[in-house]
């Protein structure tokens, strides 16, 4: 690996590439994001549809919901081995064909068990896609944008969510009961037909990454597209950059690389780390059960639906704000902001239930914490798993942390109902418990990122990870933490003066 002074890591700025390419082959990439939150969310407006047409228990509406994430397990780990083996872009179009077959299968689905196994395969498509898009955004973006681009990745799960809030509500909101419990709900889980077809087709138009076109040494291929992105002199000097980072690579299955060294084991911990927080926040509670929160404060299935579409926005809202100020104020600052939000915001939704208050102070609650998360939490995991796993690792550790993030989603999501529903603490909490855990969780969450974490605002990815490896102390006596560019700092892709 090329050898530089902890001084040398310096955030710059390039005016030199072709920014609208680079944000066109992101956003096809980010389809597979909004395919990520439309299935994942989908599922909220159909719970209690579900619940009395298989005429289900607290349990098996856990499942109903959680046995999807086995199988975004199941795709996150076998995710790594399939872009390092066939390509970034051939792995994106499974997952197309994965989610498509899993719609149209779960929309007619006959019978529960059938149900699930179709959700299941929608899992597997989910923990793909939201394995690789984050990564192949990663390696085709340059260095002083890519906070920008991968927030992409958050806005477009929280637009798919949003998406799929407003569709759920627009065929609910006429409905009868009877209606939704035997039609309703196969609507609302075949509407992800649509989307799912855009994405089938939008990826021919992307081009491979280049970093995986040298790590199977095609780097003639990995100039056409390194080219395309900025021009020849730069693309060299990229080129070389990664052909550095991967100096030390041994013929070994990237699992082995990953365990042999201690520097890429501790990465691959911290990534796992912010992975499974990010869960214990409690957001995929409020994603997937919101109707049924808001449902004893709101009046109506109807209202709830109504309700949730609003905790759409604010996650959108906070994505948009996020992407402005990432590049410009690091990631660090984000967090800490958004922690403090969620805590405020989980903390007054709680109270609304807990006191049973009528009106809007359950769902300000929420729509706080769905801001500050969409800011932070949500985008920022994202983010750091997806730029702080070395060339010769990112494979397999986007698949450890990402597979670490859905088992940790499975969790939640299986006890939260029967918490939620649990007659006991019910009668204490009125359904605050859950969220008292997760402002707690958030806590906990905001201290590990403070305390293990570096700024990574600028620094070039083939250098993340001597920026990962260094004592927070070091780093902060060796200037590590990136600086306010020139005004006149043009550099390469690479980082380069």
């Amino acid at each position: 690996m090329v050898k530089e002074s902890l001084k040398d890591i310096v955030f710059v700025r390039s005016d030199r590439h072709d920014i609208g390419y680079v944000l066109r082959i992101c956003a096809i990439a980010a389809l597979g994001g909004i395919l990520f939150g439309y299935d994942t969310a989908v599922i909220s407006g159909a719970v209690e549809s579900l619940q009395a047409y298989f005429h289900l228990s607290p349990a098996e509406i856990g499942w109903a919901v959680s046995n999807v994430l086995l199988g975004c397990i199941l795709g996150a780990a076998g995710s790594g081995w399939l872009a390092d083996r066939f390509g970034r872009k051939p792995t994106l179009a499974v997952s197309a064909a994965l989610f498509t077959g899993s719609a149209i299968g779960a929309a007619l689905a006959t019978g529960f068990t059938s149900f699930v196994v179709y959700r299941f395969i929608g899992g597997v498509a989910v923990g793909v896609a939201s394995s690789i898009s984050p990564m192949y955004m990663s390696e085709v973006s340059p260095k002083d944008m890519r906070g920008r681009a991968l927030y992409m990745e958050q806005f477009a799960i929280v637009g798919g969510q949003l998406l799929v809030f407003i569709v759920n509500y627009l065929i609910a909101r006429s409905a009868s009961e009877q209606w939704l419990m035997t039609v309703g709900w196969r609507w609302m889980l075949g509407s992800e037909v649509i989307p799912c077809v855009i994405f089938c087709i939008a990826i021919f138009f992307m081009p491979e990454s280049p970093r995986w076109h040298v790590l199977r040494g095609r780097d003639h291929d990995a100039m056409k597209t390194l080219t395309r992105i900025s021009n020849e002199r730069h693309a060299r000097s990229v080129l070389t950059e990664i052909k550095d980072s991967l100096e030390h690579k041994v013929e070994a299955s990237a699992l082995g690389r990953a365990v042999s060294s201690r520097g890429a084991r501790w990465i691959i911990f911290v990534g796992a780390m912010v992975a499974m927080l990010q869960q214990l926040t409690g957001v995929n509670s409020m994603m997937y059960y919101a109707p049924l929160l808001l449902g004893s404060v709101s009046g109506s299935v109807q209202n709830a639906l109504f309700q949730t579409i609003w905790i759409g926005v604010a996650s959108v809202s906070g994505a948009v704000l996020g992407s402005w100020v990432i590049d410009r104020k690091g990631r660090l600052p984000l967090f800490r902001i958004g922690s403090i939000g969620m805590i405020i915001g989980l903390l007054i939704a709680s109270w609304a239930l807990y006191t049973q208050t009528q009106g809007y102070s359950s769902l300000m609650g929420m729509l706080i914490y769905m801001l500050l998360f969409g800011l932070s939490w949500g985008p920022l995991t994202w983010v750091l798993i997806a730029e702080i796993f070395p060339n010769r690792i990112r494979g397999v550790g986007m698949s450890i942390a990402v597979s670490a993030n859905w088992v940790m989603n499975f969790i939640v999501s299986q006890l939260f109902p029967m918490m939620a529903q649990n007659h006991r603490l019910d009668a204490l909490f009125h359904g605050a418990l859950p969220m008292w855990l997760f402002a707690g969780f958030t806590l906990l969450s905001w201290w590990f990122v403070e305390r293990y974490i570096p700024e990574t605002r600028g620094v070039a990815l083939e250098k993340i990870e001597s920026v990962m490896l260094t004592p927070k102390r070091r780093r902060t006596a060796a200037g590590m933490a990136p600086a306010t560019p020139p005004a006149d700092g043009l550099t390469d892709l690479a980082g380069r003066k």
